[in-house]
């Protein structure tokens, strides 16, 4: 008869000691029990190797897996994770194939499903979709091509005081150059910061932010002094459209990381926040892969500039049919017998002017033309989109 589908553990019990008891031989007894003489012999040998526990049912569950991630390597996932928790399956398979010790990586769905286990992951809500960015209005063909610039939004630190990161990248390699814990936007620290990011790496072709001070204006060329400043030593502003941060959108994606990696929470002081932000740096720069490098790390395409800072403002240089002015401290220049007013971003520089036609005058900065000097008026006008 077959096993009693309530009570299968007595029936193996019963079987067992009809076999010991030696009235039966196997061939009977099997068939009284509706068992096959192999499963008879399976369960006297679990009897005699285990006792009576080893006739409970037993894990249909293999006992080996071929395919399974090994426990040294679960570890190196683990690890990687805890010391990067923002990190996804993505980033940390990089890693570990940068490792000449795990040459066998599992995919990427068994990292997540490791992680999982863990417990070190959630899952995510549904992600807002956003819109597409926009391509930048200047596009980086090499290093030290476009560097854009930009204020993360200020938060407070732990003790309260404000905290406004000023961020400068080369928009190439993704490399971060600098990151600063500044307590509020000021022109002389973004031009003190700037220095030093050129007195160590070199000059750009083009700077890239966005159009409010202190990089933009409303006056002429839309130039702040940091962009009349950077335009003497060669380096062009570019600034994107009012309403547009996506023109610049892999540099708002890094502020995202930035936050999250740094000020989720602000840590206690500015100076500590400062010691976040430099940490971040390395990491970002050196050991974070960037799926838009193909999994390779900034520093690995980043070269520093061919064009060195220089100690002496090299002057704007105007062909021979220019008349030259110099801006006096208020903004203004002589024209004339009088003054027009220019703008007080261009305070002690040279200006280059050249007649348009009767009683008009286009009026240069370099090779950037600023607006149209109207004689009549003695005012200076912004430059329209048919040029004049």
């Amino acid at each position: 008869m077959p096993w009693h589908e309530t009570q299968p553990v007595n029936e193996r019990l019963k079987f067992v000691a009809a076999a010991q008891s030696g009235r039966h031989s196997m061939t009977e007894l099997c068939a009284s029990y509706g068992i096959s003489r192999k499963t008879g012999y399976k369960i006297l040998s679990r009897y005699e190797r285990d006792g009576p526990d080893a006739l409970r049912d037993q894990s249909r569950a293999p006992r080996t897996h071929p395919n399974q991630t090994s426990a040294e390597l679960e570890a190196a996932i683990l690890r990687v994770r805890k010391a990067h928790p923002t990190w996804g399956s993505k980033k940390i398979l990089a890693v570990l194939d940068r490792d000449s010790a795990h040459e066998d990586l599992p995919a990427r769905s068994t990292v997540d499903a490791i992680l999982t286990r863990a417990g070190v992951v959630c899952p995510r809500r549904g992600r807002v979709r956003r819109q597409p960015s926009s391509a930048p209005t200047v596009v980086a063909a090499a290093a030290n091509d476009v560097w854009s610039i930009d204020y993360k939004g200020w938060f407070r630190v732990g003790d309260g005081t404000r905290c406004d990161p000023l961020t400068v990248n080369d928009s190439f390699s993704r490399v971060s150059l600098e990151c600063r814990a500044l307590v509020s936007p000021k022109l002389e620290d973004v031009r003190h910061r700037l220095e030093a990011v050129f007195w160590r790496v070199g000059l750009p072709r083009f700077m890239l932010s966005d159009n409010g001070p202190p990089f933009g204006s409303s006056g002429l060329g839309k130039l702040s002094r940091v962009g009349v400043w950077l335009m003497r030593l060669g380096v062009q502003p570019v600034l994107i459209e009012p309403g547009r941060p996506d023109q610049n959108g892999r540099h708002e994606r890094f502020h995202e990381t930035l936050k999250a990696e740094t000020a989720t929470p602000p840590r206690a002081s500015i100076r500590a926040q400062q010691e976040a932000f430099a940490r971040f740096q390395k990491h970002y720069n050196e050991e974070r892969p960037h799926e838009a490098l193909g999994m390779r790390v900034p520093a690995q395409l980043y070269t520093a500039s061919p064009r060195p800072m220089t100690r002496h403002l090299p002057e704007h240089e105007y062909a021979a049919s220019f008349e030259t002015r110099r801006i006096r401290r208020d903004g203004t220049m002589k024209w004339a017998g009088g003054y027009v007013f220019v703008g007080e971003a261009f305070a002690d520089e040279c200006v280059g002017v050249e007649q348009a036609d009767e009683g008009r005058w286009r009026v240069h900065l370099g090779a950037m033309r600023l607006g149209v000097l109207h004689e009549r008026s003695r005012t200076v006008l912004p430059i329209t989109e048919s040029g004049d």
